[in-house]
């Protein structure tokens, strides 16, 4: 999810695996894959940054449990 601004200030959280595609119009324009759209105020570039970071975050390999126990409390 990210977080972004409409027009009349009031901030909203959008899924960014929704989003099919964005515009400037000179807005930024946003449309989900479901036909919605809406106007933000923040950059395109600004919201493509967003939806690299939130990427970036939802595949970060995950530590797996041998990754996290110490050597000690491996061998007991």
């Amino acid at each position: 999810m990210i977080r972004l601004t409409r027009l009349n200030h009031q901030s909203i959280v959008v899924n960014a695996e929704l989003i099919e595609y964005l515009e400037t119009t000179p807005d930024t324009v946003i449309s989900l894959v479901h036909g919605q759209k809406m106007t933000v105020l923040e950059s395109l570039e600004d919201v493509m940054e967003q939806i690299v970071e939130y990427q970036r975050k939802i595949r970060q390999k995950p530590l797996v449990e041998s990754e996290q126990e110490s050597p000690a409390r491996g061998r007991e």
